[in-house]
């Protein structure tokens, strides 16, 4: 496809749109409990779900104000859209009755299923001028965010005496069963990212297919 790809303004409008709706909803939370005496902010900052609702702001309002094309970008804005899609599957599999500090639903509903939907359909549905492939070498530095935010939630968490999520949580379930769940949800990782590195842009893929039947 060509480079000289240009996104449309109603795109550019949403994706501006939707990461200013990000920007309240991660405000949000620490302006309505900085009175709490529970309430810390670096906890709130090592959770998955604000880590990567953050980079997903970053990338719309990037997204809408200069559209970038370069294969540098298709590369973040693609690992970005694979961990809101994490952030979202794991939320819902896993996290739907855990309390993780989000008391509004609407904040809720924002973080975990509204921005990652915004995402995904984005990276499936608008043109991209430099489509990706999935090779094992994307992948892999696709999944350097998620390995490495594992890596330092076990660190920190005897050092803090706190833990993001359950399911990483070792003193609820022991080393075993906490390193046979992070396989296995490294497995699912691993499939999104592959998903996800084959179906960008899926209105040109189909485009081709149709001219080359």
């Amino acid at each position: 496809m060509s480079a000289s790809v240009r996104t449309a303004w109603w795109i550019r409008a949403y994706r501006l749109g939707f990461g200013l709706l990000g920007i309240v909803a991660l405000v949000w939370i620490p302006l309505r409990n900085i009175d709490s005496a529970t309430f810390s902010l670096t906890n709130f900052l090592s959770y998955f779900t604000i880590e990567s609702n953050i980079a997903a702001v970053l990338v719309l309002l990037v997204g809408g104000l200069a559209a970038p094309q370069s294969s540098r970008w298709q590369i973040l804005r693609g690992a970005v859209t694979l961990y809101m899609l994490i952030t979202m599957v794991v939320y819902a599999v896993l996290l739907a009755n855990v309390d993780v500090m989000l008391v509004d639903r609407w904040i809720n509903d924002i973080l975990h299923r509204i921005l990652p939907l915004v995402l995904l359909f984005d990276w499936l549905f608008v043109a991209m001028a430099r489509r990706l492939r999935p090779t094992p070498e994307l992948i892999g530095l696709w999944l350097i965010f998620p390995v490495a935010y594992g890596v330092y939630s076990l660190i920190r968490g005897p050092i803090a005496d706190w833990y993001p999520y359950p399911f990483i949580d070792p003193r609820t379930q022991g080393y075993v069963s906490l390193t046979i769940g992070l396989a296995v949800l490294l497995v699912v990782f691993v499939v999104l990212a592959v998903a996800m590195a084959s179906l960008g842009d899926l209105p040109a893929r189909w485009r081709e297919r149709e001219s080359a039947g």
